[in-house]
């Protein structure tokens, strides 16, 4: 492996943070959460068109720009910091990755080449709060978490030579916006139980609706009430979120017909797997963006803040904390570097199960570099104007969506088979052990 970017990458990090630089500020991101959509639409145009950001890991057949997960992790690296709100990890990160795995043909000629040029973003939805468990970051995803037969989840049953979809997802990343939905719905009874992905595309007259309270100003939430439709199968609700900067929704299917992703033999719980690993090492690379930024605006706060004549920076009990910070955020740097490699070498890095481990780390990271940024700040770190609480906030929201964090590091020791017992007594490990020792 070798740890030094290429100019390539040093050049799309160096593009994406002036971008974000100039147009992704601070109160520019406060309106883009206040909007209908949750993002500002000319900056997602901008990214897509421009740089290229959604179509960065897909193969240029589909016209994708054919890099490798290193390359869209630098980029959402550089988002990270910014809390840049945008549909590219609904979009780049978990829906397009499902559809080139397991489409047909004719899906992906149709769909990638839509999704790469921003022109379509998607959103997976995964019924109830289980898209940790689905993506296979904290548990075997090959169990009833899609509704098991049982009432509740999403349920999907043929009709009419098609499928019909039944139920109802939540904190769906982007759900209330998407112009696709990859679905997963439990289909086959107790005869043949299991999950399979279908394809919903909504509709300009689908029915939209804010939930009581959700976070958007006046102007935003006339424009979203004004597309509640009469009737329709498929609502889509903006829920209020934790973390602002990533809008969820809740997606409620009464009859709603859908597409089969692929065929019914395909390996749902393999694709769906493969893509959290993605998911991660590129959340993971997100959240230390995040830490890092923060980090940056706390050391400059404590280098001019001065208490009895001095500069609080000054103080060694400040030096210390700040100097664990600044391991902890290199520490979860390197970790989600090499999961984001292992994740574009494929099963024979060694390492391809590393994703979940470097997550949990960079979550830490983050909450941590958070945590001190706000009680070093003082008063101001504590008000509503200061930026310091998003930072916060985007940590406990990705532990709530992906985590928490004991459970990631929990599953990553199972898959190492780090506790078992061996016959002599000892710590047995297994082939995965590796993964655990590199991270």
């Amino acid at each position: 492996m070798d740890a030094r970017f290429t100019a390539e990458q040093e050049e799309i990090r160096r593009t994406l943070r002036e971008l974000l630089v100039k147009r992704c500020g601070p109160e520019e991101v406060r309106a883009a959460v206040r909007s209908p959509a949750g993002y500002d639409p000319a900056l997602w145009d901008a990214l897509a068109q421009q740089l290229g950001l959604p179509g960065l890991a897909l193969p240029e057949a589909y016209g994708g720009v054919g890099c490798s997960v290193t390359e869209l992790a630098l980029a959402c690296e550089e988002s990270g910091r910014a809390l840049a709100p945008s549909p590219l990890l609904s979009t780049a990160v978990l829906a397009a990755p499902l559809v080139l795995a397991l489409g047909t043909g004719a899906q992906r000629a149709e769909l990638l080449p839509r999704l790469a040029s921003g022109e379509l973003t998607a959103a997976l939805a995964v019924p109830g709060a289980r898209l940790a468990t689905a993506l296979g970051l904290v548990g075997d995803n090959r169990g009833d978490w899609s509704g098991g037969g049982r009432s509740g989840g999403v349920q999907a049953r043929r009709a009419d030579g098609g499928w019909r979809l039944y139920g109802q997802a939540a904190q769906v990343l982007d759900g209330h916006s998407a112009g696709l939905l990859v679905v997963a719905a439990h289909t086959g009874g107790f005869v043949r139980t299991r999950t399979l992905l279908f394809l919903v595309r909504a509709r300009e007259w689908d029915a939209v609706r804010l939930e009581p309270g959700a976070a958007v100003g006046a102007e935003a939430g006339a424009a979203v009430r004004a597309r509640v439709g009469s009737g329709g199968g498929l609502v889509r609700v903006r829920q209020t979120a934790l973390d602002g900067t990533r809008p969820q929704a809740r997606i409620e299917l009464r009859d709603v017909e859908a597409e089969l992703l692929g065929d019914e033999d395909a390996d749902v719980s393999g694709a769906l797997a493969g893509t959290g690993d993605v998911a991660a090492a590129v959340l993971a690379a997100e959240a230390v963006g995040a830490a890092d930024r923060v980090l940056e605006r706390t050391v400059e706060y404590v280098r001019q803040r001065e208490q009895f004549g001095r500069a609080i920076g000054s103080f060694q009990a400040v030096k210390h904390r700040l100097a664990d910070v600044y391991v902890a955020v290199q520490a979860a740097r390197s970790a989600a570097y090499y999961a984001a490699w292992a994740a574009g070498a494929g099963a024979g890095a060694g390492g391809e199960r590393v994703g979940g481990l470097a997550l949990a780390q960079a979550l830490e990271a983050l909450r941590t570099a958070a945590s001190e940024g706000i009680q070093l700040h003082g008063g101001i770190g504590f008000t509503w104007e200061h930026e310091a609480h998003l930072y916060f906030k985007r940590a406990a929201g990705d532990e709530l969506l992906f985590g928490p964090v004991h459970r990631l590091r929990g599953y990553a020791a199972d898959l190492a088979h780090l506790f078992d017992q061996g016959a002599d007594g000892g710590s047995g490990r297994g082939s995965g052990s590796r993964a655990e020792v590199a991270v």
